[in-house]
């Protein structure tokens, strides 16, 4: 066997560099996502909302997000990302701004679904840019680092949201979120650089160079819609949770944030961190790794979130947090196994499928059906849904596990485009 070279200084540095300024991205990405969900109750009260209409908040983001993400994934295969990356930052920045001027239950459907294209831009280039940098034996351990950012900024829109709104308003919470997210835009500018894009001998089952191979690509939709049910989860959870914890535990805005902020954070963290780790282990001995560990991640979490939606109160805080935490094993190996599923040349419209699936089926959807139970019911019955799609999810990864692919153990890219 020849022997593998290895990789350049100069080569290590520039994906290094690349991860630390994305994933510092992806964190204000998410920590603009979750200021909502903090500062609901607010909103809800100023422009007289139902569930319903709060959920629709999320669904028109959604819409947008889901619309935009051909296009953003054609572009992501044919030009080159970081001035794309760098014009997404910035508008996202600017939309947190522009929220300030928003009266109406209409301009902020409208300003949200903005913001939507702004994230789903950012969400196609920087994984599919990421892997060019890293091989696909050691792109779990990268995009684990990329979604920590997930947990960490989720945490701190909820503490920020919070607290920043029962001081000074929700309008506020989105305007000093806006300022961290064009500073790490220009620090993208000057400081990152565009990767060569890798080309090598990829699974010739595929039909290279063709979208219609992602159809066909067992391992991919295993990947994706697995994750899919997972995101309807979270991300049903993850919107609602404050307003629970508000209604049944009677805490206000600033103590549910800070709740919703501390369990998200440790146990996010710490399930991203420790399934990455343990996928990448398990990697060497089983190449269905990527899929097994956010399989074993939904199953388990089932039984805590039962608990926390209808056990009693004594139970809903630990529950919540053993269930985030297990939720949170599989965020950084499924994204890995979406990638090494797809040949090169369509890193970035697989990015782009896998976004499409995962917010027409997951969290685009979710949060409104919640809340029209909730309407009809109550809010337990209503996060009681997400209880459902664990188990879908569990049971696609493991079903996909059967058609992971083989691991190339190429170098990083090496040189810019």
């Amino acid at each position: 066997m020849a022997a593998v070279p290895k990789p350049r200084a100069g080569a290590i540095a520039g994906a290094t560099t690349a991860l630390i300024l994305l994933t510092a991205m992806n964190f204000v990405n998410y920590l603009d996502r979750y200021i909502l969900p903090a500062v609901q109750e607010q909103v809800k009260g100023e422009f007289r909302l139902t569930d319903d209409q709060v959920g629709s908040l999320t669904l028109w983001f959604f819409v947008a997000y889901v619309a935009v993400s051909p296009l953003t994934g054609w572009l992501g295969d044919k030009f080159p990302r970081k001035p794309m990356i760098v014009i997404a930052a910035l508008g996202i920045a600017a939309m947190n701004f522009f929220t300030a001027s928003v009266h109406s239950y209409m301009s902020l459907n409208l300003r949200h679904a903005a913001l939507g294209i702004g994230e789903a831009s950012f969400g196609i280039f920087a994984p599919a840019l990421l892997a060019d940098f890293y091989a696909d034996d050691r792109r779990n351990a990268a995009l684990t680092v990329f979604n920590v950012a997930i947990p960490v900024g989720a945490a701190l829109g909820y503490l920020a949201g919070g607290s920043i709104a029962e001081s000074h308003g929700w309008r506020m919470a989105f305007i000093a979120s806006a300022i961290p997210g064009a500073i790490i835009a220009l620090l993208i500018l000057f400081f990152m650089r565009e990767p060569a894009r890798t080309v090598v001998a990829e699974k010739a089952s595929l039909e290279k160079g063709t979208v219609l191979s992602l159809l066909k690509n067992k391992a991919y939709l295993s990947a994706i819609m697995g994750y899919a049910a997972v995101t309807f989860s979270l991300g049903g959870i993850s919107f609602w949770m404050p307003a629970f914890l508000h209604r049944m535990d009677g805490r206000n805005l600033r103590a549910a944030g800070i709740v919703m902020g501390g369990i998200t954070v440790v146990c996010g963290v710490g399930g991203t961190l420790v399934g990455g780790w343990l996928a990448q282990r398990w990697l060497k001995k089983n190449k269905g790794a990527l899929y097994l560990m956010p399989a074993i991640g939904a199953l388990s979490a089932l039984p805590f979130a039962l608990v926390c939606f209808f056990g009693p109160k004594s139970t809903t805080l630990p529950a919540l947090g053993a269930a985030v935490f297990l939720i949170f094993l599989g965020t950084g190996p499924v994204n890995a196994a979406t990638l090494n599923a797809v040949p090169a040349n369509l890193r970035a419209t697989a990015m782009a499928g896998q976004l499409f699936v995962l917010h027409v089926f997951g969290d685009m959807p979710s949060s409104k059906i919640i809340g029209i139970v909730s309407d009809h019911s109550n809010l337990r019955l209503g996060l009681g849904i997400t209880l459902v799609t664990m188990l879908v999810a569990g049971i696609i990864f493991i079903f996909g596990a059967r058609y992971a692919p083989e691991l190339h153990h190429n170098i990083e890219a090496a040189t810019p485009a």
